[in-house]
């Protein structure tokens, strides 16, 4: 039998991810993206970690993460790499670079709690609301649907 918090906890991925899965795409101007990129690079000089780039290596989960990162040492999976906003690879490396070591700060797991939780973080930092809508979008809508349906859903930025 469910509890009451897992029925409700089953609910709250299902809204979101049907937020990211039934959402038009999301027109974002250059004047944006070009906001975007000028913080993730800024973000990315503070981030105090030996960051490399991988075809292969992923974390099965967030200790293995942060044990990593205890050592100053963190792996970014090319398969996170988003391309939907037309940006420099470059950026999708930074960004997932910026939502894990955010991860690590806020103790969070790879959950839509612990992605909530990275996210809030995150957002704090963000220069403009727009910002933080399409950092929502990547990383509490998109993980939503990844829960969702199983898998990584087709990549979007969605503002619902």
């Amino acid at each position: 039998m469910k509890t009451t918090s897992a029925i409700a906890k089953k609910s709250k991925v299902e809204i979101l991810a049907k937020l990211y899965l039934e959402s038009a795409p999301a027109e974002i101007s250059e004047i944006t993206i070009a906001e975007l990129c000028d913080w993730l690079w800024g973000e990315f000089q503070d981030i105090p970690l030996n960051v490399e780039f991988s075809w292969y290596e992923r974390y099965s989960n967030a200790a293995e993460m942060f044990a990593d990162i205890q050592q100053s040492h963190l792996w970014v999976s090319a398969e996170n790499y988003d391309t939907t906003m037309g940006l420099n690879p470059i950026y999708s490396f930074i960004f997932q670079a910026m939502h894990d070591d955010d991860h690590y700060r806020t103790h969070s797991d790879f959950s839509l709690e612990g992605e909530i939780a990275a996210y809030n973080a995150t957002a704090k930092r963000a220069p403009s609301l727009t910002i933080q809508k399409i950092i929502y979008s990547e990383s509490v809508l998109k993980s939503a649907a990844y829960i969702f349906l199983g898998h990584a859903p087709i990549s979007k930025i969605v503002f619902p």
